[in-house]
Parts: C-alpha cells; structure tokens; sequence
C-alpha cells in the first residue's frame, strides 16, 4: 500500500478570487469547492479540478496577507531557482499526450500570458509559465512511465549518499500488511516531524483523540450546499 496520487497540493493565497481566475481562464479548470476551512478561523478553501480525483487547492486567511514573499526564501520565482526547505520549488500539472501539452501552450498565449517550451527532457516533455504570487508553474506530458534503471543516475546516487542497499530498498519499497487491530497513536518523538505552526500543548491534545471521535461524521462533513441525488 501506498499513496497513488496527488489528491490536492494546498497554495497559500492573499487573493483565492485572482488564483481561482487565473487556474479557470488560462488553465481550464473547473472549480469545485471554495467554503470556509474546517477546524481553522477566518480562513476559506478552494478546490480547482484537476481530475476526479486531484485537485490543486488554495487557502485565504487573513494572516497570509502578513506574511512577506521573498525569492530565494519562500519562493523560488522559476522552475530553476532556490527557495528554503519544506517550501513548494514548483508544480509539474499532467496532460495525456503531446497534443494536449500544444494546446494548453496555445491556450495559456491565447489568454496573454507568456509560456515558454515544450522542452524535451527525455522522460518527459513540458511546458513553464509564472502564475499569481509567484507560483512557479509546469505542465508535462510522459509517453510512458518513467523507467528507473535509465533516470537513476549512480552519480547523484553517490552524492546524495545513498548506499547500493538504500537504493534497492528505494526501488522496491516493502509491502505492508495491515494488522488485524488498529495501530495504537505512538508517543511523540520530538526527533520526529511535527507541525512547528501548531501550539505544542494543542497538538498533544489533538493526538490524545481517540480514533473513532476524529472519524466519526461531524457538520464539517456536509457539503454547504444541498444538492439533490
């Protein structure tokens, strides 16, 4: 078991209306959830439609607008340019063929934005734009799968210090079986990561709920709006 996808990668906003333009007009996606963010005051959440299944998501609160954009710290400001730790260097969106990638390159210059590409890179093909808040865009294509034993390369390898059994176990992840009973909350390792933006005492609160009342539905878990089947 592992995780198949992207289900929403989340993008800090100081303006969700101009990114939700932007992400419908010049990419063509499809909004399908903006309501205000579960368990987090004054914040909103939007959801613009990737596939059924993916989405790229945006959150506004008003703390954002506090919070200064430097490139080369919280952005990198192109596909190729540095930004610090844990931060998003950019987002690679997924078209089905070379078609497609023409067309959205057609699009995005149809709608006046600037967009350079496709490049060939081998294992795929791609296309690079600048959206709104110095997001740093891509969009590519695969024809196939990307095949490891061409596109590991034993030198990065070395210097990444990555040892020949470390790799192998890369690789070939081991399999996981689920056990019979739940896996009991560990106790906190402060080695380990943990969200730094949340109180500590919260946080501890939060681990000492049980499973079954974090699952359980909730008014978070109707939609905002009722729709009839």
């Amino acid at each position: 078991m592992s995780p198949n996808g992207i289900h929403h990668l989340a993008i800090s906003t100081t303006d969700i209306k101009r990114q939700i333009e932007f992400f419908n007009d010049v990419l063509g996606c499809e909004l399908v959830a903006l309501y205000w963010m579960h368990g987090v005051d004054d914040a909103w959440h939007g959801f613009m439609k990737l596939n059924d299944h993916s989405y790229i998501a945006f959150v506004q609160m008003p703390q954002n607008a506090d919070a200064a954009s430097e490139i080369g710290t919280t952005h990198p400001g192109w596909p190729g340019g540095a930004s610090a730790g844990g931060t998003m260097q950019h987002v690679s969106f997924n078209v089905d063929t070379h078609d497609d990638l023409l067309a959205m390159r057609d699009r995005i210059r149809d709608r006046g934005h600037n967009v350079y590409g496709p490049i060939d890179h081998g294992m795929c093909h791609s296309i690079y734009l600048s959206g709104y808040e110095d997001l740093a865009l891509e969009i590519a294509t695969s024809e196939s799968a990307i095949d490891g034993r061409a596109w590991i390369d034993p030198e990065v390898v070395g210097l990444a210090g990555i040892t020949a059994k470390e790799l192998e176990r890369y690789r070939s992840p081991e399999p996981y079986e689920r056990p019979r009973e739940p896996v009991a909350q560990p106790e906190r390792d402060p080695a380990l990561p943990y969200p730094r933006g949340m109180p500590p005492k919260r946080y501890e609160r939060a681990l000492s709920i049980p499973d079954e009342r974090i699952s359980a539905p909730t008014a978070d878990s109707v939609p905002p709006v009722a729709v009839d089947a």
